[in-house]
């Protein structure tokens, strides 16, 4: 009996993400798992990374049930922009603070949809995405991030 990959693009899709899925349940396996009522540092990382390999396995299944597309070429240009948006935001948090980084982070990697302009529309959900964010992260969960940098004085 031949396996035949009937949806390349589902299939190693699954692949990755069982990848993934099995590279972050190893790197979380020495935490403590708790229970349910009382989360331990290992449960969420473990949770999700068996989510991933299960996700990875129904795509891999459907690969190879299902007809599907092909890989396309591969698209460096939006790849290496959101790379560069996240590298940004790493260096600019300590340096700008959370909300400069965050606009960077945000604006930078929607640049590298096609279908992405500068728009009032854009900034506006951009601005009410950062906000959203300093309230949960800093407000809400008190992480010590600086709002403002060492750069205006943060």
């Amino acid at each position: 009996m031949s396996i035949t990959i009937r949806s390349p693009k589902n299939f190693w899709t699954g692949v990755l993400y069982v990848g993934f899925g099995g590279a972050a349940w190893w790197l979380a396996r020495d935490y403590s798992m708790g229970l349910a009522s009382r989360m331990g540092p290992g449960y969420f990382p473990t949770m999700l990374s068996a989510l991933l390999v299960l996700f990875g396995v129904l795509a891999m299944w459907r690969g190879l049930r299902t007809p599907g597309q092909a890989f396309g070429a591969f698209a460096w240009k939006p790849v290496l922009r959101i790379v560069a948006a996240t590298a940004a935001f790493a260096w600019l948090l300590p340096r700008a603070g959370f909300v400069v980084a965050l606009a960077v982070l945000i604006l930078g990697s929607a640049s590298a949809s096609t279908r992405f302009s500068a728009d009032p529309k854009a900034l506006s959900l951009a601005a009410a995405l950062i906000a959203f964010c300093v309230l949960v992260f800093v407000k809400g969960l008190g992480l010590p991030l600086p709002l403002l940098g060492e750069w205006f004085g943060g």
